[in-house]
């Protein structure tokens, strides 16, 4: 070939091996944003000289920018947050470069959702004054430590909120979700406030006939069956916006749901 052909290949065996990098930065407050350098321009230029120095690597930086300015790190509902994982699912980045890693995000939690999102689409993470790279072993180590105590963070939000409704639920006080066949809701006595169950005489004898007739039958065919029988529907409430639900035919799910 002659020289020119294989500058054509070297340029396309760059641009094969180039790591495509994003540089997101955030600042909490919006103070100081109309500056002409503020602080995410300050974070820019340091993410910015990370990514030269990691030239021979084939490292290049993207044009686009993904900036929140005024957003705080513990929500992950920010507008640049969203375009850059909305590029990351379109396969348009490599690797995410930020300052710190808190510019990413403040929660432990977030912060390990985010690293599952990169890892399913193999982009990296770098924070440029902390030295952690999600590429490396020491990085992968750590992201492996956050990823447990992320976990541990779960299991413990589900327990509480297991044990509030438990303890909800012994007061006989109204939780959430559709009422119940035989229960009405009704206002909480003091000092409570909100709802609480109260049953409802007549559908309660229903529900019992439900319950002993699938005792003596072991089969809901047969108690759906019954239920057509005697007209008996499901139970019917009339939700906030004024639209009534439920008082339908009782089928195989609904029997099942009850018992």
């Amino acid at each position: 070939r002659d020289g020119d052909g294989r500058a054509v290949d070297r340029q396309r065996d760059s641009a094969r091996t180039a790591v495509r990098c994003a540089v997101y930065t955030r600042k909490s407050t919006e103070e100081g944003m109309n500056q002409e350098f503020n602080s995410l321009d300050a974070q820019r230029d340091a993410a910015m000289a990370y990514i030269a120095s990691q030239k021979a690597a084939g490292w290049v930086a993207l044009p686009e920018r993904y900036d929140d300015g005024g957003y705080s790190g513990g929500s992950t509902d920010r507008p640049a947050l969203k375009r850059l994982l909305a590029d990351i699912e379109a396969g348009r980045v490599d690797c995410v470069i930020a300052y710190k890693l808190d510019r990413l995000s403040r929660s432990l939690l977030d912060f390990a959702t985010l690293m599952a999102t990169f890892e399913k689409y193999n982009v990296s993470f770098v924070s440029v004054t902390q030295q952690f790279a999600s590429n490396t072993s020491m990085g992968k180590l750590t992201l492996h430590i956050l990823m447990s105590f992320a976990q541990f963070e779960r299991e413990v939000i589900a327990e509480r909120t297991r044990d509030k409704i438990a303890a909800t639920r012994k007061r006989g006080l109204f939780v959430t979700g559709k009422p119940v066949m035989g229960y009405d809701l009704a206002p909480a006595p003091p000092p409570f406030t909100g709802k609480r169950m109260a049953v409802n005489e007549r559908e309660a004898e229903i529900v019992r006939a439900i319950f002993a007739a699938y005792l003596e039958h072991r089969s809901l065919l047969k108690v759906v069956k019954l239920c057509e029988q005697r007209g008996w529907r499901t139970k019917a409430w009339t939700a906030s916006s004024g639209r009534v639900m439920g008082g339908q035919p009782f089928a195989k799910p609904e029997i099942s749901r009850l018992l």
